[in-house]
């Protein structure tokens, strides 16, 4: 019985790191809102916000993995959102000829592409780096 207690312990941990990620990089974008958006069919935001829901839970995925306990994998699913906070915030700087988060609202869709490329690409980097 104790997989099954635990395996559901591991996943409500995962919808609320989820949550709390989601809710932070909500407040990081100024020029939109991203639910707002997605109900507009923004499909670059809903790109941008899968690839964050995405790198988040392949960066817990390798934190239950190699963790020994479910408090490590909280502590490792915050230090991940962080990490994905840097990247996207890396990612706006270095993109100097527009502004991401401009694309974003416009609806471009190679530059959401890009933004859930870098969430997930990484992620695995930020995940593998988990020992």
């Amino acid at each position: 019985m104790e997989p099954f207690i635990l395996t559901a312990v591991y996943f409500i941990i995962a919808i609320a790191i989820v949550i709390v990620g989601l809710t932070i990089f909500e407040l990081l974008t100024r020029k939109y809102k991203d639910w707002d958006e997605v109900l507009n069919g923004n499909h670059a935001v809903s790109l941008s916000i899968g690839g964050k829901i995405v790198g988040i839970c392949i960066i817990l995925a390798f934190s239950i993995y190699h963790s020994a306990s479910v408090m490590d994998t909280i502590i490792w699913g915050a230090f991940g959102i962080l990490l994905q906070m840097i990247a996207y915030l890396l990612f706006e700087l270095f993109s100097r000829k527009f502004s991401v988060e401009d694309q974003l609202k416009k609806g471009n869709i190679s530059v959401g592409i890009i933004s859930m490329c870098v969430s997930i690409g990484l992620a695995f980097v930020i995940g593998a780096s988990i020992t």
